[in-house]
């Protein structure tokens, strides 16, 4: 008969209670999660359930009234939409005088103070009014509002629409971008500081006389011309995605593929595997600070000398920097210092390393026996999918109610922070001496539409922590039904991961909903303070900076807190069948009567699982590199064209990560509900054959346990 071990001093204490309550009484008709439950949290409940039919009818309301059409496309000074109803046919906005657009600066962003117009094709010439001084055939390049018909009457009449901007002074060659007409003076014409001629030779000017230079157009339209950088980045992205789809998916089914294989490994060979994966990432260190030091003395012993500009700072050519000494040497110490510090914490920490490694195992065995708990974050996942695509797209009919509304400068001078200061309502139909001012700003209705944008962002925030709490419950019952049986696997219920899905959702909503609602209310209030920080960027007052940087940082670790309580109590919902409250201090109080092993075991093992995630994620993205700048001679024939070859190696890393993580995330939730259940395993019970243990015989070994055998 084996004797009972003593009790530590830790477990004294815990036995004797305390400040966070006594330990559990032995009960024995307890055998794992409690099948006859109540509803709990049922005010809560019904509170989210009212809120979800308030977004739903917020979502009815906007997509009655708005039309996200009006967001994407291009929108004249009159309101009307380029390329909808009578404007089909003209897809394009042309500004009548860009001029205008650079003397607002970043303010552009509020409106351009010139005419804008629909128009079928944005120019591909030079054009300025004058030519038709000579030749009034040049009056059909002009560009001018809808019922304006440059070539009748004389010259002088068109120089009169002209001058009342019904008809645009001038325009040159010009680019479509995000269906507006920019002009094309990236090339030759971007530093030119003399005028830009017409075809025919005559110097370009607007109506009030001034000189339409690459200079002053570039200014104009600086703020602009980022699109244009961006979409050309776009459009050689997309070609790589496009030339590369094929082997990002092989990428990914092998990242995927080695998650399951990793996942088998760590069940049955769960030490070596631990062990292997730290010598792994030592020697993945090792190799990095060998080769980026090899790299660094290759380049020095060139002996070439390094010129460095402002311009190559900002510049995104990656072979530009891996040709830098630089470069390689701080890769290296990079690596050396990241070599030290893990090396140092492998060796003080190889004790509990043991301890997690149990841990891990037992997981392991739990996920042996209910495999499609690896199925199972399939769910949640698209849960939030849809959830983030009804937000969305509610979002976006929302912003786009209410009529459209315009504004008047009264002054219109030259000084154009007059026209961003001195907007008053107008309406783009009157035909007075303000009528040609008249520009459209925006679509209306923020009076009650930015109360639905927040309502609705708030919902998102609500919603989406609903769905993590529901997996996470879900995986918790499970993964105690399992803890709870003696004798595994005979005693484990049939289908635990259904039978725990559906506990949550028939008994424990108003719980999910709670805790839920707490983190929501808390990224609320972080949102609220970004929105403000924003808004004090540019403030003198040191003071209040900093105690918004405070707050901040505040919120972000009371977030993190709840999202642990909110953890912890769903692991003991899913048991118990209590309600949130209840569930969340009963919880806290277990984890703090168990602080030492649960700070160290936990935090190891969440360690050990991080490293694993990253281990599989550095595996794929080192082959992916090798592989797409065609290093691996095998395979080297198969490489596509690309013009970024980081551009497949980023997603098959993001998403590798993401993979890994759906597969670890399961055993990080088997090894926290595990280690809960451990705890309350050696509350209730002493070993006794009437109170036997329920861990495993390696858990009974590891923490010198025993159940005495008749």
């Amino acid at each position: 008969m084996a004797e009972k071990d003593d009790p530590t001093d830790e477990e004294q204490d815990m036995l004797d209670g305390g400040k966070y309550g006594k330990r559990r009484d032995y009960d024995p008709s307890f055998n794992g999660p409690i099948k006859n439950r109540s509803c709990t949290d049922i005010i809560c409940c019904i509170i989210f359930i009212i809120f979800i039919i308030g977004m739903i009818a917020c979502s009815i309301f906007a997509y009655s009234r708005g039309d996200p059409y009006r967001l994407i496309h291009p929108t004249d000074s009159q309101g009307r939409i380029c390329g909808r109803g009578e404007l089909q046919n003209k897809p394009n906005l042309f500004f009548f005088d860009l001029l205008q657009c650079a003397k607002l600066g970043i303010a552009v962003v509020a409106g351009c103070p010139t005419p804008q117009v629909c128009v079928e094709n944005c120019p591909n010439s030079n054009y300025v009014y004058r030519e038709a001084q000579l030749d009034d055939n040049k009056r059909k390049m002009a560009i001018c509002d809808y019922d304006v018909d440059p070539t009748k009457g004389s010259y002088e009449d068109y120089k009169n629409l002209v001058m009342t901007e019904k008809c645009a002074a001038y325009h040159v060659n010009s680019t479509n971008i995000f269906g507006r007409c920019i002009p094309s003076v990236f090339g030759q014409l971007l530093n030119q500081t003399t005028a830009i001629v017409s075809d025919s030779g005559e110097t370009t000017e607007n109506k009030d006389g001034e000189s339409v230079t690459g200079v002053n157009l570039r200014d104009g339209i600086k703020h602009l011309a980022n699109f244009y950088k961006v979409k050309q980045y776009g459009e050689r992205v997309f070609e790589d995605i496009t030339a590369s789809w094929y082997t990002i998916l092989i990428g990914l089914f092998v990242a995927m593929l080695v998650s399951l294989l990793w996942t088998f490994l760590l069940r049955w060979i769960v030490g070596v595997v631990v062990w292997f994966t730290m010598v792994a990432f030592l020697g993945l260190f090792g190799f990095g600070t060998y080769y980026s030091y090899t790299r660094y003395y290759d380049l020095k012993n060139q002996n070439f000398t390094e010129e460095f500009s402002i311009r190559d700072a900002f510049t995104f050519d990656i072979d530009y920097y891996l040709s830098l000494q630089k470069t390689w040497l701080a890769f290296g110490c990079t690596s050396a210092t990241l070599l030290i510090i893990f090396l140092l914490i492998l060796i003080f920490l190889a004790k509990r390393i043991c301890i997690a490694i149990e841990l891990i195992k037992e997981g392991s065995k739990a996920i042996g026996h209910m495999m499609f708990t690896l199925l199972w974050p399939i769910t949640p996942f698209l849960l939030q999918i849809l959830v983030f695509i009804y937000w969305g797209s509610s979002a976006m009919y929302i912003a786009s109610m209410g009529p459209a509304e315009y504004a008047v400068n009264e002054t219109q001078t030259a000084e154009g922070v007059d026209f961003v200061l001195q907007k008053l309502p107008c309406q783009a139909s009157q035909k007075d001496t303000s009528g040609k001012l008249c520009h459209f700003v925006k679509y209306g209705g923020d009076e009650y539409s930015i109360f639905m944008q927040a309502y609705m962002l708030f919902m998102f925030f609500w919603l989406m922590n609903f769905v993590v709490a529901l997996g996470e419950m879900v995986l918790a019952g499970a993964f105690a039904s399992y803890y709870w049986a003696f004798d595994k696997p005979k005693d484990i219920p049939s289908y635990p991961l259904s039978n725990s899905l559906y506990r949550a959702i028939r008994f424990h909503t108003g719980s999910l909903a709670f805790g839920a609602l707490l983190v929501a209310i808390v990224q609320m209030i972080r949102v609220v303070l970004e929105y403000i920080d924003q808004k004090l960027k540019n403030a003198e007052n040191k003071c209040a900076q900093y105690c918004m940087k405070c707050m901040k940082c505040c919120f972000w670790c009371l977030e993190k807190i709840l999202r642990f309580i909110n953890k912890n109590a769903y692991i003991m919902i899913a048991v118990y069948g209590r309600n949130f409250c209840t569930a969340a201090k009963d919880g806290f109080f277990l984890i703090m009567r168990n602080i030492v092993r649960t700070v160290v075991l936990d935090n190891v093992t969440d360690f050990i699982l991080f490293i694993s995630k990253l281990m599989i994620t550095c595996a794929i993205g080192i082959a992916a590199y090798f592989f797409y700048q065609a290093r691996i001679p095998l395979l080297s024939s198969t490489v596509p064209s690309l013009n970024y070859y980081l551009t497949p190696v980023i997603i098959l890393v993001v998403g590798s990560y993401l993979i890994t993580c759906s597969f670890f995330d399961v055993y990080n939730m088997a090894v926290d509900t595990l280690f809960l259940c451990f705890l309350e395993d050696i509350e209730r019970n002493d070993g006794s054959a009437d109170k036997p243990y329920y861990m495993s015989k390696g858990l009974q070994k590891i923490l010198r346990k025993s159940n005495k055998i008749n």
